[in-house]
């Protein structure tokens, strides 16, 4: 593993996302079933369901599972202990998980730095960490953030040198990237009960001036670049984005409007008689902000979220069971395709419909990340690849990715794909992510301002095959 081969790898899930941005109905709209409408649907093709499917079932976990995912997390929050400088508190961007004591790589990314915070949350309840280091290593992480990492009207850059802070790459200053490490920040004011700690939260949020990024639009940038200004991209479709805008309207200091929330485009997509709100994007776009806001029995005028995740997760299912026709690994019992390494280097891939050379590689994340919307489902995929394929598990828990048609299993494990399991696992297993987050005043205004009403969600029956 080395460093140059970071920054295109990582580098490429967002540009990649950028360039489909804008295609839209350039993109073909139908296929395998699949169908994109906006705002309404046209007549059905003669092959399409006519009737929605009946969303999947709810599920539990089993005593078992509790244990398997007990191991899973402890070993997942090693990663975020020891890849972390633990003066500046930056979190390595991945790491050669076979190679754990020569890695030298420097690269650290903010996303992960925010998943970093959140599982030393996680770590000292489970016992994985001692209070009085969590705490210590929190406090080192929000001084850094506040005194000494650079940024931009309190926006940071993607990448930094995990020892210094220094920018690397010549990144942008990411909005996305600073939205989920406020998530972590937020998660560790709530969780540590230290004064200074929680000081040093709110001031590094309340630094962040969302007004300045939303001056003369109320469809936020992808980032800025001091060289040359805003990146000319907008966060303008349904994906990750509804962290970034509920926190931007939650803020005490400099507010988004609540126009903002209205402002983006929420494409109806429907595949197997199953619709709902996605995107031409991978499975990781509706689990990031579910890491955190927990939209369960709430929704807003446009839809419930969480059932939303869960319809595009089976969906997601369903899309790889019907690809074993090509790919014979994928089964119910081994799917997931997201953006990930591959054995040709990195690729944003996944469906429906299909996108990127999907050629049977099989993403542990896709899965993992859609634990508190599948949770059987999910533990089906994730035991068998324990039990079945070895090779996918390193000293940090499952590898960013593997292809067994191939014999190809990666050596890398990436912060932010084995993050979003960490947290999916430990908000299905007891809601802990979801319950601490929300205790914060800017989760609760953010979610107020844009209209989310508690509700019954209806009965679900199984719609699993």
């Amino acid at each position: 593993m080395n460093d140059r081969r970071v920054g295109p790898a990582s580098r490429s899930r967002r540009e990649w996302l950028r360039q489909i941005a804008g295609m839209g109905i350039c993109l073909p709209l139908a296929q395998s079933g699949f169908a994109s409408y906006l705002p309404s649907p046209p007549a059905p093709a003669p092959e399409q369901h006519t009737r929605p499917a009946p969303p999947p079932a709810k599920t539990s976990l089993s005593p078992d599972d509790d244990q398997f995912l007990d191991e899973l997390e402890r070993i997942t929050v090693c990663y975020f202990w020891e890849q972390t400088n633990p003066t500046t508190g930056l979190v390595k961007d991945r790491c050669d998980a076979r190679k754990v004591s020569t890695d030298n790589a420097v690269v650290a990314s903010t996303a992960a730095t925010g998943f970093g915070l959140a599982a030393l949350c996680v770590g000292e309840k489970r016992g994985f960490v001692s209070l009085s280091e969590a705490r210590t290593r929190v406090l080192n992480t929000l001084r850094f953030l506040w005194k000494t990492l650079p940024h931009h009207r309190g926006f940071f850059y993607h990448f930094a040198n995990v020892n210094t802070g220094e920018r690397i790459w010549d990144s942008e200053i990411s909005s996305v990237d600073t939205a989920l490490l406020l998530c972590g920040i937020l998660c560790c004011r709530q969780h540590f009960e230290n004064s200074e700690i929680r000081q040093l939260c709110r001031d590094i949020f309340d630094r962040v001036d969302w007004t300045w990024l939303s001056e003369d639009t109320t469809l936020l940038p992808h980032g800025w670049l001091p060289e040359a200004g805003f990146l000319p991209y907008r966060w303008d479709y349904y994906s990750e984005l509804m962290m970034m805008y509920l926190l931007g309207m939650g803020s005490a200091s400099h507010p988004l409007k609540p126009a903002a929330w209205d402002a983006w485009k929420r494409n109806i997509f429907e595949y197997d008689g199953l619709r709902y709100i996605g995107s031409f994007a991978p499975l990781f776009v509706h689990q990031y902000s579910q890491a955190f806001f927990d939209f369960r029995g709430k929704r807003d005028r446009y839809a419930d979220y969480f059932q939303n995740s869960a319809i595009a997760t089976d969906v997601h299912r369903r899309f790889c069971i019907e690809l074993a026709k090509q790919f014979p690994d994928y089964s119910d019992d081994l799917w997931g395709i997201t953006a990930s390494d591959s054995d040709k280097g990195y690729v944003v891939w996944g469906g429906p419909p299909a996108m990127g050379p999907i050629d049977g590689t099989v993403v542990p994340s896709a899965s993992g990340g859609s634990l508190p919307f599948l949770p059987q489902p999910v533990m089906r995929v994730l035991r068998n690849i324990r039990n079945r394929y070895p090779q996918a598990w390193s000293t940090y828990g499952f590898v960013n990715a593997f292809n067994p048609l191939k014999g190809w299993y990666d050596s890398d494990v990436i912060a932010i794909d084995t993050g979003i399991t960490l947290l999916m696992a430990e908000n299905a297993r007891t809601n802990f992510i979801w319950n601490t987050f929300m205790k914060n005043r800017e989760a609760i205004v953010g979610m107020q301002r844009a209209g989310f009403k508690t509700y019954q969600p209806p009965d679900q029956t199984s719609g699993q095959k």
